[in-house]
């Protein structure tokens, strides 16, 4: 029976001749054109911003340079002139009492005053509210440097692959310490924190339960911290990708996620305005889903054979599309209009984006199984359901572009637009990439190849980890009053994006050099030799990014010390509806 599996595969795999001209191939090249091109864009606007300071600095010591004494020091004093920060706001009604205002207008639209992308307003938030979502933040952070660390690590095996001898260090046991940490200590930890700030702002009512926060805070913690030492001690829950976790273990995050489900529901439940905002949609969603997912990953009675390699499918690509794709949307739709202080672009766009993606993402597992001895038709769904991710993938990508439209001048005056706008941008294009990878002949080369790994960094960390990176630049400093350097998180950005190039397009040379020698039937073990330089670069990629993620912790650090106390109103929400 093997045999004639096999034998049906090879008759109908497809050959190496004209690769380069399948739709899949020529997708995925014009996709990395689009990353080159909005590298090119941040790169001309930061440049020309630094140009034109410069300019406007030497312009101004000419000026000077023909003033008297007398008014030098005029103009000097005006320099260090501070204002106090609440000029803008405060309690009082205000009242124009020599009629000097002809029109106000609070439109985004309007051509004078188009946004309020740098108010230094403090948002009034409830100290408890404040507390959870720092310690959430700071958690994740740690999780973030800790479980890169490992990945560090690894890609260093990959030049060096004696660099120890120690069982607990081996690359068996520690890859899913890394992958494990970064999704659920890192990213989930994450977006749960800035999550219990968009819950409770956009139902205008305190959380539901605080005391609940903290229970869900310490079981998913304590579910990591067991877990990985679990892992390096060798118990795991054998070869189930991202479900190495013993099911102990993953009862503690599950219990963990249940909590935070209570929580937020009962905080939307009791909100003080009819609306639900679309992020709530995303969020509440993403949360019931995981549940689910978790419950149905770790069932065991259809664990046995290809039952568990179905189930492997759909518990992999679930966890990353319905939790952290679904979750990191949801707080972009409050994010980034808040940051931009206008109202997201389309309702309707979101409502779409959000029912195709509940409805195309949930059949898509299968397409890691191409050619794998599962049914055909299983794996045509999957095929048709990949394609059929482009509908939310651009419906949601035109939202969000179509809300920064106007906004295109703050990418040379601040790093917060940048890491939204890449995040976005990787967001259609790695899912795209997905769905041109599901087809057979694409899947046939790329499947079981280092092209793999360039894709789930590319969508957890162009796509997840820039999010939640442009999320807190955008909040903490409006939270705790304090702004980290724009020298640091600058130096943050690019390293973090040159280091996910180098490391994602390598991978993806390797990777199709790798398949395609396969397919010619080439040795196993002179692909793998074939394979080193691309695995130089990918060390080189990880390490730039690794080191983005000691200046972000440095970065946080900054904002979140000695909050500073409320001397305004927060800024205009976006519009709930």
């Amino acid at each position: 029976m093997v045999l004639f599996v096999s034998q049906v595969v090879q008759a109908q795999a497809p050959r190496t001749e004209g690769w380069l001209s399948s739709p899949g191939i020529v997708g995925t090249m014009v996709l990395l054109a689009i990353v080159l091109f909005i590298a090119a864009l941040i790169i001309t606007a930061q440049v020309g911003r630094m140009l034109k300071e410069t300019k406007d600095k030497r312009a101004a010591r000419l000026a000077e340079a023909e003033l008297s004494a007398e008014e030098l020091a005029r103009k000097k004093a005006a320099r260090q002139y501070k204002l106090r920060g609440d000029e803008l706001g405060g309690r009082a009604p205000a009242f124009d009492a020599k009629a000097l205002v002809a029109k106000a207008s609070s439109e985004p639209d309007n051509p004078l005053v188009e946004e309020k992308i740098y108010s230094r307003a403090r948002l009034e938030v409830a100290p408890e509210l404040q507390r959870v979502v720092v310690w959430y933040l700071a958690a994740s952070v740690f999780w973030l440097v800790f479980g890169t660390l490992v990945g560090q690590y690894l890609g260093l095996k990959f030049v060096w692959p004696d660099l120890d001898g120690q069982a607990w260090l081996s690359f068996g046991r520690l890859r899913p310490v890394h992958t494990n940490t970064v999704f659920w200590g890192w990213a989930s930890l994450a977006m749960i924190g800035l999550g219990y700030f968009v819950i409770a702002r956009t139902s205008a009512t305190r959380i539901f339960s605080y005391r609940l926060a903290w229970w869900g805070f310490g079981l998913i913690n304590g579910s990591v911290v067991i877990g990985n030492l679990c892992l390096m001690a060798g118990i795991n829950n054998g070869g189930g990708e991202y479900r190495e976790y013993i099911w102990p273990v993953a009862l503690l995050f599950a219990l963990g996620l249940m909590i935070t489900f209570r929580n937020f529901y009962g905080t939307v439940k009791r909100r003080t305005i009819p609306e639900i905002y679309v992020s709530n949609w995303y969020i509440l969603a993403a949360l019931v889903w995981t549940i689910v997912l978790a419950t149905i990953g770790y069932l065991p009675w259809y664990q046995d054979g290809l039952g568990e390699t179905v189930i492997q499918g759909y518990y992999m690509h679930m966890g990353v599309g319905m939790w952290f794709m679904t979750f990191s949307l949801g707080l972009t739709y409050y994010y980034l209009p808040s940051a931009l202080n206008k109202p997201i672009y389309s309702y309707s766009l979101g409502v779409l984006a959000f029912w195709t993606q509940m409805l195309f993402y949930t059949l898509i597992g299968t397409h890691h199984f191409i050619f794998a001895p599962l049914p055909w038709w299983l794996q045509t769904v999957a095929i048709v359901f990949s394609v059929g991710m482009f509908i939310p993938v651009f419906a949601g990508t035109t939202n969000f572009l179509m809300t920064m439209r106007g906004s295109w001048s703050a990418i040379g005056k601040s790093y917060v637009l940048p890491f939204f706008l890449v995040g976005v941008v990787y967001y259609c294009v790695g899912s795209s990439q997905g769905s041109f990878q599901a087809l057979r002949f694409t899947n046939h080369i790329w499947h079981f190849t280092d092209f793999n790994v360039a894709h789930s960094h590319m969508t957890m960390y162009g796509i997840i980890t820039f999010l939640m990176w442009a999320c807190m630049y955008a909040l903490l400093p409006k939270v705790t009053g304090r702004e980290p350097s724009q020298v640091l998180v600058g130096a943050h950005f690019w390293l973090a994006f040159i280091g996910l190039f180098a490391y994602t397009v390598s991978l993806m040379a390797g990777g199709t050099v790798k398949g395609l020698a396969w397919m010619e039937g080439v040795p196993f073990i002179e692909t793998v030799i074939a394979t080193r330089g691309y695995w130089a670069w990918r060390a080189i990629g990880g390490s730039l990014m690794f080191l983005s993620h000691l200046l972000f912790a440095w970065n946080f650090y900054c904002m979140v010390r000695k909050p500073r106390a409320v001397t305004q109103h927060a800024a205009l929400e976006p519009q709930m509806a």
